[in-house]
């Protein structure tokens, strides 16, 4: 018996097979006996036979996968899928089973020797792993530029070292929060690794100047997350049952939400759904206006098409590939009824799935702005560090008040804040607590940003959520990245308080900084404007987001980048700039702006939804995602929440000192990031106190805040179809 039936998947796409399947199968059979896979003994043990490769059938997952490409392409690309499940299964039985963990990490160490992007390999391979990817390394990469090599060698260097992240779960007996599980899985599920290998198939590569662009990185981690989520819906019974693994998304949710496991698969599928949803969405509304901005030529273009058209196949054929493979849980996949009855010839298959799908598609558009919210009693958060709060608090409330007059915030049109207002908001204390042991200058600097980014998330969807046009709002979010010069004077005068604004704070904070510092910082301000601009596309639209995508993009909105930035700046040169790039110290910062973040979420849904007719809030991506009221949400929410608090804390106690030792870190590096712990957290203690006292979140600051005619939010109440937001925004009063 399965553990639960598998669900009705999603599945726009028709599964297409590449004619040279059977020439692939012969030659990857000669290949993995070449690099001595096949029953030759690894430390004792056989990991795999002929009948386990022929079982598995990798080339018939590469001919559903990469229906077009040429045979020699098809025989390369099925060699690296047939390496990367050796490696999977090699590492389970050597290192996963009985937890090695020293000696994974020396096995893990030496693979980079084996794909060096510039430069011949130089080492010996001493398994059939480095043979193996010393192998497909040469035959792979001289076709590419040096662009596509650098992403190739990170994707693969991310599948490989991850594997220690799961071996040290699985050792620890420590099951993952959703949150963590998605961006983790991500990078060891090896799938943006398959995306590179898409753009080998079609021989064309993405631009290098998008490549890293929002639109391009989405299309990726959603195709990512689809694969791996499929994937753990077919392998829950081997990899939890069997293997005793922990890194599956169906157990993570059947634990974190408490729900049997069946209930537990509708939701990972569910899961899926949305990405692919999300996929769609910006391939259609996201990527044209990318390569329209970005110039890219005809050239440039093909190679985008066919790259989304590659990632598209490759979902079909993966799905196709697990329903058939002796290697999961798949009984009655393939034989599945479709969802709805009829016909069943060439274009129905994407009807049905329309169909299939259209509640929760239709439930991220049909959301009725403005909704009333009951009084909701705030949750107590998890705060296990203490809050201390600078001497210079009520002094910097006092300047932060004056220089919002001296920007002209007061008298700006339309009206958005008021001198009683930012007295009663008291950025200030949010500063004296972030950073307690600030001079006065430091404190009111830190309050000053703090009232800059509030007001900027305020006049945004205040002033461009009126017109469906977001034209404007480009124009102003390239004005406002002009007044952020790296060198010299900018080159624009500013001519409204935002601006103002900005241009002063930004002379203020950059003036002493290195060159490098400046470009990061100018980075993480701009990563800030930008997401409002993702806001108002989804406020024009009326969609709820996608919660995988929420989550990401509300550190952005967030202003959590501009905060590790300033931080980062402050520890001088003394922590290499890759430690800072280790899972360690990003999770560490994800896990903080996590908290801060649904601090803000939860203490301001009513604010939001009631009062500003707001689709950006966790509270409600919850409620749209799992459809549940608004009581379960706030729950589920509450313990993702503490789940990241949790999570922080066992970063700072066990994995912080463990990655001082992995890097044999020297001791000015290790209390300089001993340091920005502590900055970490003295930030979510401030960031709770300020939500909890600032008089902008309460019922009655909202009702006095928000008074408005009664009769008149009605009528805007009227409509909600699509194209109807921009006529409710009108309904907006802060």
């Amino acid at each position: 018996m399965q553990p639960f039936q598998l669900p009705d998947f999603y599945l726009p796409y028709p599964a297409r097979l590449n004619p040279s399947l059977e020439r692939a199968r012969t030659h990857t059979k000669a290949w993995a006996h070449a690099m001595d896979m096949i029953d030759v003994p690894q430390h004792g043990t056989v990991i795999w036979t002929d009948a386990d490769l022929d079982s598995h059938d990798y080339a018939l997952l590469c001919a559903y996968t990469h229906p077009d490409a040429s045979p020699d392409d098809l025989d390369l690309v099925t060699d690296w899928y047939v390496w990367v499940f050796y490696f999977d299964d090699h590492f389970v039985e050597l290192y996963k089973r009985n937890p090695d963990v020293a000696g994974a990490k020396a096995y893990l160490d030496r693979l980079p020797l084996f794909m060096p992007v510039d430069g011949a390999i130089t080492e010996e391979p001493t398994n059939p792993v480095e043979k193996g990817l010393a192998d497909l390394w040469q035959r792979t990469v001289p076709s590419h530029s040096a662009d596509w090599r650098r992403r190739f060698a990170d994707n693969t260097k991310h599948l490989l070292d991850e594997s220690m992240w799961e071996l040290l779960n699985i050792s620890e007996g420590r099951l993952s929060n959703p949150i963590e599980y998605v961006e983790m899985r991500r990078k060891v599920g090896g799938a943006p690794w398959s995306a590179n290998l898409v753009e080998h198939v079609t021989g064309l590569e993405v631009p290098a100047r998008i490549a890293l662009s929002r639109p391009m990185g989405v299309l990726r981690d959603t195709f990512s997350d689809a694969v791996h989520l499929r994937n753990d819906l077919f392998s829950y019974e081997r990899e939890v049952l069997d293997e005793g693994e922990l890194s599956n998304g169906v157990l993570v949710l059947e634990k974190f939400l408490d729900v049997p496991t069946q209930e537990a698969a509708e939701a990972v599928n569910d899961l899926l759904t949305s990405r692919l949803h999300q996929f769609e969405h910006t391939a259609v509304t996201e990527v044209p206006a990318l390569l329209d901005e970005h110039g890219v030529d005809p050239a440039g273009r093909l190679a985008v098409l066919a790259y989304v058209k590659g990632l598209q196949d490759w979902q079909a054929g993966g799905h196709e590939w697990h329903a058939r493979s002796s290697r999961y849980m798949n009984d009655g996949a393939v034989a599945s009824n479709p969802v709805l009855g009829g016909p069943t010839g060439l274009g129905t298959s994407a009807a049905r799935a329309l169909i299939a799908t259209a509640p929760q598609r239709l439930r991220s558009f049909s959301h009725v702005p403005f909704e009333r919210v009951p009084h909701l009693d705030w949750p107590d958060m998890l705060m296990p560090y203490p809050l201390t709060l600078s001497p210079h608090w009520h002094d910097a409330l006092e300047h932060n008040v004056e220089w919002c007059r001296e920007m002209g915030i007061y008298d700006d049109v339309p009206r958005i804040w008021t001198e009683e207002k930012v007295r009663g908001y008291d950025y200030a204390l949010c500063s004296a607590g972030i950073d307690p042991d600030g001079t006065p200058e430091q404190i009111n600097l830190s309050a000053d940003w703090l009232a800059w980014g509030t007001y900027g998330d305020d006049y945004y969807p205040y002033v461009f959520g009126r017109t469906p046009d977001l034209a404007s709002a480009k124009v102003a979010t390239e004005r406002l990245k002009q007044l952020m010069p790296i060198d010299g004077a900018a080159p624009i005068t500013p001519v409204s308080p935002l601006e103002r604004g900005l241009a002063d704070l930004w002379g203020r904070t950059t003036g002493s900084m290195h060159r490098k510092y400046r470009e990061d910082f100018r980075r993480a301000v701009s990563v800030m404007i930008d997401a409002w601009l993702w806001e108002l596309h989804n406020h024009h639209l009326n969609r709820i987001p996608d919660p995988v995508d929420y989550v990401e993009m509300r550190r952005r909105t967030f202003g959590s980048d501009l905060t590790k930035s300033l931080a980062k700046f402050g520890h001088g040169n003394t922590v290499p700039p890759e430690i800072y790039r280790t899972r360690v110290v990003q999770n560490m910062e994800n896990t903080a702006a996590d908290y801060a973040w649904m601090i803000n979420d939860l203490v301001s849904y009513r604010k939001e939804v009631q009062y500003e007719g707001e689709v950006h809030n966790l509270v409600l991506v919850v409620r749209n995602f799992l459809d549940v009221d608004l009581d379960r949400a706030y729950g589920v929410v509450h313990d993702l929440q503490t789940a990241r608090m949790k999570q922080f804390q066992h970063i700072v106690d066990i994995e912080l000192p463990a990655l001082f030792e992995e890097f044999d870190l020297a001791p000015d590096a290790r209390e300089t990031l001993l340091k920005y712990a502590a900055e970490l957290q003295d930030w979510m203690a401030a960031v709770l106190e300020w939500h909890l006292k600032t008089y902008r979140y309460g019922d009655a600051a909202l009702e006095e805040h928000n008074r408005v005619d009664a009769g008149t939010r009605r009528t805007l109440r009227g409509p909600t179809g699509l194209g109807t937001a921009s006529t409710r925004v009108h309904a907006r009063l802060n």
